[in-house]
């Protein structure tokens, strides 16, 4: 729901966020085509990540990279950037992405598929397995660490590792070399550890899931990806009232992947926690 839901947001102007961020209903994007109540990559990628978890596939670039590509053909939506969703209208397998793709980008992508990996029970291998998958698309510093931090905030909230408050500075302990825990008080540009920065001071700072899901709209910017970070750990969170309105998850998309489909896909996911 929060991709969904932020899809209507991003980049968008501020009088116009302020118009309509109120929970009610999803919104049409002032420019862009995507239906409302429907997901974007921020979505689909993360259900690639998942299935790998469920269906406890080996861990390996090719296997990601199939993954990929599979969850993008079974079901062509838009959403991703024009020029990695014209990659992947003209790719037909996990090999020929590896061969082609050239991922060294420090944007978001990485981190915003990279939630479900807190669900394996220890931080090594949440770090590792965050590293594999976001060397495949984002193999820059900046690049890899969102995707760990990303995953990381998931961890603490599942495992319930600490008090929320105390998020940013566990992160930081285990992604050494940014602020993490430095409250984000700006637009959020399309680099990686922004929408992370951003999505950990939304949870730091709220106690209610819908608060949580308005504040990260308000950011502005690429609102989106923050808010499937945030909310994704959010969801875990002992300390966070799980009261997001009804209307919002009637109204999500509800076809083959739809609303039931992620449903029961997180019903499996978090019945792997040991």
């Amino acid at each position: 729901m929060s991709d969904a839901y932020g899809a209507g947001f991003e980049y968008a102007p501020l009088n116009f966020i302020k118009a309509h961020n109120n929970l009610f209903t999803y919104v049409k994007h002032p420019r862009h085509r995507l239906i409302p109540g429907s997901y974007t990559d921020d979505t689909q990628m993360s259900i690639a990540i998942t299935e790998m978890i469920v269906y406890q596939q080996l861990w390996t670039r090719q296997n990601l990279a199939d993954k990929f590509v599979e969850a993008f053909k079974r079901d062509e939506r838009e959403g991703y950037s024009s020029k990695f969703y014209d990659f992947l209208k003209r790719v037909k397998t996990g090999q020929q992405f590896l061969a082609e793709i050239g991922g060294t980008s420090d944007k978001s992508g990485a981190a915003m598929r990279a939630a479900p990996i807190g669900i394996f029970p220890t931080i090594k291998e949440v770090k590792e397995k965050a590293t594999i998958q976001a060397a495949i698309t984002h193999n820059s510093p900046d690049g890899i660490d969102a995707a760990i931090a990303s995953a990381l905030m998931s961890h603490y909230c599942i495992y319930n590792l600490g008090e929320k408050s105390k998020l940013g500075k566990f992160i930081e302990t285990h992604v050494p070399g940014k602020p993490w825990s430095e409250p984000w008080d700006k637009k959020v540009g399309s680099k990686g550890w922004m929408s992370v920065r951003a999505a950990i001071t939304a949870v730091e700072r709220n106690e209610k899931m819908s608060s949580l899901l308005m504040d990260c709209i308000n950011f502005t910017g690429d609102v989106d990806t923050v808010a499937t970070i945030a909310l994704a750990a959010g969801s875990c969170s002992v300390e966070i009232v799980q009261d997001l309105p009804e209307n919002l998850k009637l109204l999500l998309e509800n076809g083959k992947y739809g609303r039931d489909f992620l449903i029961n896909l997180d019903r499996q996911l978090m019945g792997m926690k040991v």
